[in-house]
């Protein structure tokens, strides 16, 4: 019951305009054709914007005990790229939104979600959401 009460006060303050935003970046990075790669991690991202709780952010390695393209090297190629054109400064955007949400009791477990935003953002390529 807490996590549902935590998705739906995630959801109505943020949640849903957050999520809607990464579904629109991989509808763009889809249009692309060069983006196809990010547009897949941007609809997990989208998924797990809406109703974080009660999910957690996983390696595909770690999942499926073996490598495929997004966890091998080509992954991590398309993740530094990832990371020089737009994965630090939503990072650091999440940081921040986790450092004032931080300082009210009440926002500590939006913080922490929020710091698990700031990490897939990022490296997406290779990270899957899976359901705790």
């Amino acid at each position: 019951m807490i996590r549902f009460i935590l998705n739906v006060l995630w959801f109505f303050f943020g949640g849903f305009v957050m999520g809607l935003g990464w579904l629109l970046a991989g509808l763009i990075l889809a249009i692309t054709i060069v983006g196809l790669p990010y547009a897949a991690a941007a609809w997990r991202i989208a998924g797990f914007a809406f109703w974080p709780f009660g999910k957690e952010i996983v390696s595909r390695e770690i999942l499926t005990g073996r490598q495929d393209l997004g966890t091998g090297p080509l992954g991590c190629g398309l993740n530094v790229i990832w990371f020089v054109l737009a994965g630090w400064w939503l990072a650091l955007g999440h940081v921040a939104v986790a450092v004032v949400e931080g300082i009210t009791i009440i926002g500590i477990p939006f913080a922490i979600k929020d710091l698990q935003f700031a990490r897939i953002a990022l490296a997406p390529v290779g990270l899957e959401v899976v359901r705790r």
